[in-house]
């Protein structure tokens, strides 16, 4: 049986892609604050482009280091 959040590194690709700028990967994988951060800041442009590099980051990244990083185990 499995307990916990699992999140598809798929998803977080794609927001991390369309809707990198304004941090719903973020918020997405449970960080809210940086999601938020990424919203403060969204008008400069740069959320935009640290989301691209985080897009590439989590497509680089293996199946296992993706689970260990984000999956959140519920008690």
């Amino acid at each position: 049986m499995w307990h916990g959040s699992r999140k598809s590194r798929t998803l977080a690709v794609g927001l991390s892609l369309v809707f990198g700028g304004l941090g719903l990967h973020k918020f997405y994988l449970d960080k809210p604050g940086m999601g938020i951060l990424y919203m403060l800041f969204c008008w400069t442009g740069i959320p935009t482009l640290v989301g691209l590099f985080e897009a590439v980051k989590y497509i680089r990244m293996d199946d296992q280091e993706f689970l260990r990083r984000f999956y959140r185990k519920e008690l």
